[in-house]
């Protein structure tokens, strides 16, 4: 599968909108758009940089379909959607893109008894959107509305929760809905503490 290293994370069911400018990913793209399932993996970056190459990666990712695509002022612009999350079994020489193999990891599977802790722990995520937003800015808002998919609504919940790339790889390879809940909601009330200290209004004086 061709791979696209990133500095961000991209779950199941989530937008992926991208700017692509490098020659070897010109050259991917060129290449998705003539077959039938074009589709490219996703994985963060662990250290390195997104232009370049010579990236270390992680590897657990999500498989991305291109869902729009234009081009303009020397660089492509697409949007793609995540799909199923994949677990690279081996990667191969950058000919000239990223490549691997890998293998589809098993999607999570809705247990109606979840419900309760499902309902919990969207309130807890919204809460730290709502605390988290008057300190930084964030791409979504904490009244953004989710899937009617349980599923689907479960890895949107993970991607909108106002964590770090680290700790959105660990949810991402949650083998099961409890899982991802439970960890979902425990990464998030470790995060919401920093958003709870009280800043100091002045400067120390010297």
């Amino acid at each position: 599968m061709p791979m696209f290293p990133l500095g961000s994370v991209l779950f199941p069911h989530m937008p992926l909108p991208l700017r692509v400018f490098e020659e070897r990913y010109l050259i991917m793209l060129s290449q998705l758009v003539k077959v039938e399932d074009g589709r490219f993996g996703v994985v963060l970056i662990e250290r390195g940089f997104e232009v370049g190459g010579g990236e270390q990666r992680y590897g657990v990712g999500t498989a991305a379909e291109v869902t729009q695509l234009g081009a303009a002022e020397g660089m492509v612009g697409l949007v793609a959607q995540g799909r199923e999350r994949i677990q690279v079994a081996e990667w191969l020489p950058d000919d000239p893109y990223p490549r691997a193999e890998v293998e589809t990891l098993p999607e999570l599977v809705w247990d109606g008894t979840l419900e309760t802790l499902r309902t919990e722990t969207e309130q807890l995520v919204r809460r730290s959107i709502a605390q988290a937003s008057e300190f930084a800015e964030l791409i979504w808002p904490a009244d953004v509305e989710l899937s009617e998919d349980p599923v689907a609504a479960l890895w949107q919940l993970a991607a909108i929760a106002p964590l770090t790339a680290y700790d959105q790889v660990a949810l991402l390879r949650a083998s099961t809905a409890e899982g991802l809940l439970t960890t979902l909601a425990q990464l998030t009330r470790d995060a919401a503490v920093a958003w709870q200290i009280a800043w100091p209004d002045d400067e120390p004086s010297v």
